[in-house]
């Protein structure tokens, strides 16, 4: 049991920012769609993830060939050769994507200072934010992994690697479309929960409607996007820097304009 905490300790020493992140999904999520709805979430969200990883390690299916680094095994907890800050973070990530589609699909509106989506009930079991959504987690990897693997140049520390070099900036093309595959589940799963979970006191704890609640989700994308991105810069990886903003701007560009006070919607 002491060595267990010990571990637990270290795992969020080693990654405070993960858990910082993980923390801020489980408040709006919450506020959002209940802490049940939350919590299902973080626990189905994790064994689809980490099944995907533990079969990529051992298969190449579906993220490509890669492995695991085990330097800090005996610092931090790990679950069958897969860290498990690495399998949490795709859960705020899944998050975090569906709720900036919502955004970006669903009409809404400025009244006074506050923001409002009209009809989202009607979208979130949608195919729409299920495709945009895992485009945009997926969108967020192009600039996570490049920076992950150079994770002995920051605080990350070299967590795994590539058999053979990828295309983009050391990581194969592959991994693109195994996080778009995974996202695609876990956005799908997380749609069921939010619409095929009845009305409860346990599923709906802790939900709020509040002004500009919508915009929390959104915020927390572009929250990771920033961070991930500064890192990037601080490295001194400016030419993935660059090519992450300039993914981003005909997209944030777009979003700005939807969601500018006076716009029709």
């Amino acid at each position: 049991m002491v060595h267990f905490l010990g571990l637990l300790a270290g795992t969020i020493w080693l990654r405070p920012y993960v858990f910082i992140f993980l923390g801020t999904y489980l408040v709006i999520a919450t506020w959002h769609l209940g802490a049940g709805r939350a919590l299902a979430f973080l626990v189905l969200g994790y064994f689809i993830s980490f099944s995907a990883e533990f079969c990529s390690i051992h298969s190449g299916f579906p993220f490509g060939e890669y492995l695991y680094i085990p330097a800090t095994v005996n610092q931090e907890i790990w679950v069958a050769g897969v860290p498990l800050m690495d399998s949490l973070s795709y859960v705020f990530l899944a998050y975090a994507s569906y709720a900036l589609a919502l955004v970006a699909l669903t009409p809404g509106g400025w009244e006074g200072r506050c923001f409002f989506l009209r009809g989202e009930a009607a979208m979130q079991g949608s195919w729409r934010p299920l495709i945009l959504g895992a485009v945009l987690m997926a969108t967020l990897d192009i600039i996570i992994d490049p920076l992950a693997l150079r994770g002995y140049r920051w605080f990350l520390g070299q967590l795994y690697g590539y058999p053979e070099p990828g295309v983009y900036f050391g990581v194969p093309l592959s991994n693109f479309g195994g996080w778009l595959l995974v996202a695609l589940v876990l956005i799908r799963v997380l749609q069921f929960l939010v619409t095929r979970m009845p009305p409860s006191p346990w599923w709906d704890w802790g939900r709020r409607h509040f002004p500009c609640q919508a915009l929390l989700g959104p915020a927390f994308y572009l929250g990771i996007l920033g961070f991930n991105l500064a890192m990037t810069f601080l490295i001194g990886e400016s030419c993935l820097g660059w090519v992450g903003i300039f993914i981003y701007i005909p997209f944030l560009s777009w979003l700005a304009l939807k969601l500018a006070p006076g716009s029709q919607q």
